[in-house]
């Protein structure tokens, strides 16, 4: 096993840790997914902006997580890209 895998593997054993590890998560995994999008669709972020009637900008924000986008943000930025907006909340 790798150190960060041991170090991980420790920290995990915190409760505290494993909520803001896995609140962390989440954020990058919606990140991750914009961006997979924007890519996919071949748009760059100047692209993008403009079908969404935004700026550069605000679109790297997003991307870069400095923002927590809404829904309405989400739904115009999947229908720009030519994905699809799904939400899920998952039981623990």
């Amino acid at each position: 096993m790798t150190r960060i895998a041991a170090l991980k593997k420790k920290l995990m054993e915190s409760p505290e840790f494993r909520v803001e590890y896995e609140k962390a998560d989440a954020e990058f995994s919606l990140i991750e997914a914009l961006v997979q999008a924007r890519t996919k669709a071949n748009l760059s972020q100047t692209e993008l902006a403009q079908r969404i009637g935004t700026t550069q900008s605000a679109i790297a924000r997003l991307e870069g997580g400095g923002v927590s986008p809404s829904v309405s943000t989400l739904r115009r930025y999947a229908e720009a890209t030519g994905a699809r907006l799904e939400i899920n909340l998952v039981s623990q």
